[in-house]
Parts: C-alpha cells; sequence; structure tokens
C-alpha cells in the first residue's frame, strides 16, 4: 500500500464542484506533484488530505508506521500528530513578531502545552526536547546565522525556506507543501528545487507539491497528476505528462492541442 491513498474523492460547495472523483496515490520516499490550471481544484484537495475540509465523498487512507488512518473524518491537529502529514500555503504564514526560532518552536507547542499543568517535569523535558528539535532543523535548512532575526525582516526566499523548516519540525513522514515556489526568482527556485530533493533523499520525507513553476516540477517529481475542472486527467512521469494531449489542451487550449 501506497503512503498516501486518495480514492475517488469529491469536494462540493453548494452547487460548485471543485473536486470531481479524483483518485491517486503517493509512494513513500517519492516528490508526487499535483498540477494544473488555476482553479483545478488543487488546493482544495490538499485541504481535504490536511484536514480543513472534510470531504463530499471518498476516501484518504494515509499508511504511517505500520497503521492506516482514514484521514477523511479526522481534524487537522490530529492529521499532523497522529497520521504524520505537515502542510505549508501558497501565502507565508510565519508569525512577522516572531524571531526565527521562536516560529520553529511553534510547530511543537500545541502537542506539548497541556502538559504544562498537568505534568510540569515531563513538560520541562518536552520543551528540552523541542528546542534541541529546532536548532536541528535550522542547521539542517541552513538557517541558523537567522535563529534570532525577526520572521518579518527576512528575504522572501529565506522566509519559504522558514515555513518548510517549521513544518518539518512536526517530524512528518508527508509534506504537502502548496506553491513553495511561488514568488521567488530563478535561482531561489532552483534552491528550492535542490532543497526538496534534499528532504526526500537525506531526511526520509515524501512530498506531496502543488507547483505552478513546470521547470521545477519536471525535474524534480516522481511523479505527477494532472487536474483540470476538479478532474484528474491524467498521471504519470514528467515526459509522460508532457506529452499528454489532454494535458497540453488544459495548458494551452483548443488551437494549441490541435496543432
Amino acid at each position: 500500500m501506497a503512503l498516501l491513498n486518495v480514492e475517488n474523492l469529491s469536494m462540493v460547495f453548494g452547487g460548485l464542484v471543485a473536486v470531481d472523483g479524483v483518485s491517486f496515490r503517493a509512494e513513500e520516499g517519492k516528490i508526487t506533484s499535483v498540477i494544473g490550471p488555476n482553479g483545478a481544484g488543487k488546493t482544495t484537495l490538499f485541504n481535504c488530505i490536511t484536514g480543513f475540509y472534510r470531504p463530499t465523498s471518498g476516501k484518504i487512507i494515509c499508511r504511517t508506521h505500520g497503521r492506516d488512518f482514514d484521514l477523511t473524518g479526522m481534524a487537522g491537529h490530529h492529521i499532523v500528530r497522529q497520521a504524520g502529514i505537515a502542510r505549508t500555503f501558497q501565502n507565508i504564514r510565519l508569525f512577522p513578531a516572531m524571531t526565527v526560532y521562536e516560529n520553529m518552536l511553534v510547530a511543537e507547542h500545541g502537542r506539548i502545552s497541556a502538559l504544562a499543568t498537568l505534568n510540569p517535569k515531563r513538560y520541562a523535558h518536552e520543551v528540552a526536547k523541542s528546542r534541541a528539535l529546532a536548532r536541528s532543523w535550522l542547521e539542517r535548512m541552513d538557517l541558523f546565522p537567522y535563529a534570532n532575526s525577526r520572521a518579518d525582516a527576512l528575504p522572501y526566499g529565506i522566509q519559504r525556506r522558514v515555513e518548510i523548516a517549521r513544518a518539518l519540525c512536526t517530524s512528518p513522514t508527508l509534506l504537502c507543501l502548496d506553491e513553495p515556489a511561488a514568488g521567488l526568482n530563478h535561482t531561489e527556485s532552483e534552491g528550492l528545487a535542490k532543497l526538496l530533493l534534499r528532504i526526500t533523499k537525506e531526511f526520509n520525507v515524501s512530498i506531496l507539491l502543488i507547483e505552478h513553476d513546470m521547470q521545477v516540477v519536471m525535474n524534480i517529481s516522481d511523479h505527477i497528476v494532472v487536474l483540470d475542472y476538479g478532474r484528474r486527467i491524467a498521471e504519470g512521469t514528467a515526459s509522460e505528462v508532457s506529452m499528454n494531449p489532454d494535458v497540453i489542451k488544459a495548458y494551452l487550449g483548443e488551437d494549441a492541442h490541435a496543432a
């Protein structure tokens, strides 16, 4: 069984079908990309996987540490802690007035905050572990020089990297990234692509990626799923998808398809 199995998933808002019977698999240790034109349903799909929306129908099954989790009825914080799925967003959601190090610590705050009154000794132990984990990811992601800098004082590309590092502080098995290359220049996008490969290969974290930067997608993806108007119209390797006539039509229109 794959790490993530999306089975006949649909999400309907009133009369709008945002996701329409989508099925795909994301394999462990791989980068799976979800692409498609604006309005194709990509972020809605992510919101269903990560607990922000409850799907109208279908199933989302995640296999983590030998256990199967049905995500379709789980709250977002349980999906992070139990199923090991973390995410970032299209728009950067750092705490701007906090330092990079403090932003990293926020990732573990929800897990251990209840222990402050219930078990103070264990709370102190978990706080020490969280601080060590935050420092570890700052070093791994080459962010340690920015540890004491306010998040809103950082260049945009560094903020993107901090957001990914904060998600990694939850120790996920699957990292869902929603357009991490948005707003980056060419050099920064190349650096991001190398970083994502490193996260998968060195840190053993699988990635589910939404991205409009096709150079990034084609260079790093093991498997690509293409959506259009909420439906899956193609999937396969980069070369298979790039030559698919339905994909060309969805991105470039009827004239290009005919040509």
